[in-house]
């Protein structure tokens, strides 16, 4: 559960740098040709089937966690990894089940709404210099997407979402890996927490800046 987290972290930072690429203001070339790049790029593409799967056994493992934390616990709801939540813990360590649903469920909405459409070619085809032929216009895609208030404000709440997880999640991981020590659990904890602030509110700043630059 720890490897597969900290895994995904560092996918979430990988992401946001090419997502900010859509702030560029060059009509969306600079975002088309990374996401070109991205999708038939070899080795990136065996690199992402390894990252779906590692999204896919986190959510297992989360769940088979819960489940098993519940019967130890007779029936209580509470996700404690290998670290022990008591009554005095944060809102977000008792609630990383119910967190890490709506986020599998976040996840499944925003690849539906982009990436399953590009790569079931629902995209229309722009053409740019120094290419064979026109790629995928997911930039427009996206821009239609936050055109619309209701949909920037789901990603928002997904964000909230996932930087609870994070903040929880992230010191977690270290500890249940054996990293603990007065000294060191501080600094990760701080660290932990300004990942997960900085980089939600990175995600954040794009569908907030497009809708109102739009």
């Amino acid at each position: 559960m720890s490897l597969t987290g900290l895994f995904l972290c560092s996918f979430l930072l990988v992401h946001l740098v090419g997502n900010f690429q859509l702030l560029y203001g060059d009509d969306g070339k600079a975002f088309n040709t990374y996401a070109y790049f991205m999708t038939h790029n070899p080795l990136i593409k065996t690199i992402s089937y390894g990252l779906y799967a590692m999204i896919l056994l986190h959510a297992v493992q989360g769940i088979l966690l819960y489940f098993t934390n519940k019967k130890k616990s007779g029936g209580k709801i509470g996700s404690k990894y290998a670290v022990s939540t008591n009554a005095n813990g944060s809102w977000g360590s008792k609630n990383m089940a119910l967190l890490g649903t709506f986020i599998l469920f976040f996840i499944c909405i925003h690849m539906g709404d982009f990436w399953l459409k590009m790569k079931m070619g629902d995209l229309k085809m722009v053409p740019y210099e120094g290419y064979d032929a026109p790629i995928a216009d997911l930039y427009t895609r996206v821009s239609t997407a936050f055109d619309q208030l209701w949909i920037v404000i789901v990603y928002l709440i997904g964000l909230i979402a996932l930087a609870f997880h994070l903040i929880h999640g992230f010191g977690s991981a270290f500890q249940t890996l054996g990293i603990r020590h007065k000294k060191y659990t501080p600094l990760i904890n701080g660290l932990g927490v300004t990942f997960s602030v900085l980089v939600c509110l990175g995600f954040a700043l794009i569908p907030i800046i497009h809708y109102f630059n739009k």
